[in-house]
């Protein structure tokens, strides 16, 4: 072959390579972002939202802030090394890898099982199933796609299907009710309500959108597709601010719709506020379009649980890394088992929210930690100041989040 033939070769694999990495940050986006859209976040929206009506965007704006913030240190630290959460804990303190680990196995479990019986309630007001059948029905729907040949790559193709398909209702019922855009504009950036008032809201969103596993999905993701070093950490900045970015603009589409509604005076219940919402903004049809809300945004985070709870323990043994398939099966399974045995795990959700509002702050400050120490990420590393002082400020404010919620328990 020619030189100019090698130069052309070499050109070609570059930019496949560019655009490879280019697809595999998109999807790890995708994957965090819709990850923290589920079942419980879609309650917490409809109900903080009737509490607060406008003033609540700037509750959710300001988690954003917050989550972004977090999100960078992580992903900077784990994409930069190459090192996934528990293994970077490991090199700091030999065994305090193993404890994270069993942290977010534990919670990404326990999470599962609110999922798996979101798609069971979703299914309940699509088609009137019954709620063991709904729950069936989301755990075989989750199993089968890991039973495809190219496990990870339809993770990625379903996720965006369901993503934009919840999208796509939740703009539908925005162009019915036509909430107060102007107004809700205003207060996202200057609320009526005091800005104490609002502080429960944002701590709650916060652990929702980065709390337990949630903030390492795309970071692992990033990780297994070989998107790693100093080279790519433009790559892994630009995906973590976009999925903080498809987050915010999922949250506040459903904010307006659900402002539209409570807006001219409906009230929600406390049984399914979801449902009501878009019963009172569509109609009859509203009910089919709260099932099909329910049904996507719970099996998104049902994949997204289980892909990462996996990634937290398989690396421990090279046998564990050649099963992660039928584990991340096995995990589902276990998750759909649960929720057909119990039916309502409210005890387990509420100790989930406090076991994942805990482990965030261990887990950023050991990559703030890590930023620092030049054994793990080399002499040449060089960690943004302002983003490590950030991160150390959020860690502070997400542990009092924890502590607040094992309060609450006792």
């Amino acid at each position: 072959m020619t030189e100019q033939g090698n130069k052309n070769g070499r050109n070609k694999n570059g930019r496949n390579k560019n655009e490879k990495n280019k697809k595999n940050t998109i999807f790890a986006s995708i994957l965090v972002a819709t990850t923290a859209i589920g079942p419980g976040f879609l309650t917490q929206t409809a109900v903080f939202t009737q509490e607060h009506r406008a003033s609540f965007g700037f509750a959710i704006l300001v988690s954003l802030i917050l989550a972004a913030v977090a999100q960078l240190n992580i992903w900077r630290v784990l994409c930069h090394t190459g090192l996934r959460g528990q293994e970077l804990a490991n090199r700091l303190l030999p065994g305090l890898g193993y404890g994270i680990a069993l942290l977010i196995v534990a919670g990404g479990l326990i999470f599962n099982i609110g999922n798996v019986g979101g798609g069971a309630m979703g299914w309940n007001t699509l088609l009137g199933l019954p709620m063991k059948w709904g729950t069936l029905l989301t755990g075989a729907f989750a199993i089968g796609i890991f039973l495809i040949r190219n496990a990870q790559r339809a993770m990625d193709y379903v996720t965006t299907v369901l993503s934009a398909g919840i999208i796509l209702v939740v703009v539908i019922l925005i162009l019915l009710v036509h909430p107060p855009i102007g107004e809700a504009a205003r207060c996202t950036l200057v609320p009526e309500e005091p800005v104490d008032s609002l502080f429960p809201a944002v701590l709650t969103l916060l652990g929702g959108t980065i709390g337990g596993y949630i903030t390492f999905s795309g970071a692992h993701r990033l990780i297994a597709d070989g998107v790693t070093g100093a080279e790519h950490q433009p790559e892994v900045t630009r995906s973590a601010l976009s999925g903080i970015g498809i987050a915010a603009g999922l949250r506040f589409l459903l904010f307006l719709a659900i402002l539209g509604v409570v807006s001219r005076g409906a009230v929600l219940g406390s049984e399914n506020p979801i449902v009501d919402v878009f019963a009172a903004g569509a109609g009859p049809l509203g009910t089919y379009f709260a099932g099909i809300v329910l049904v996507c945004a719970s099996a998104v985070p049902v994949l997204g649980a289980a892909y990462t709870s996996v990634s937290f323990f398989k690396t421990f043994h090279p046998a564990l890394e050649r099963r992660e398939k039928e584990l991340t099966i096995a995990m589902i399974a276990l998750s759909t088992l649960c929720m057909f045995l119990l039916g309502r795990p409210a005890a387990l959700l509420i100790l989930a929210g406090a076991v994942n509002g805990l482990i965030l702050p261990v887990t950023l400050f050991v990559c703030l930690i890590a930023a620092r120490c030049r054994k793990i990420v080399g002499e040449d590393y060089r960690h943004p100041a302002w983003l490590w002082i950030a991160g150390f400020l959020v860690a502070l404010l997400s542990a009092a989040m924890g502590v607040a919620s094992i309060g609450e328990l006792l």
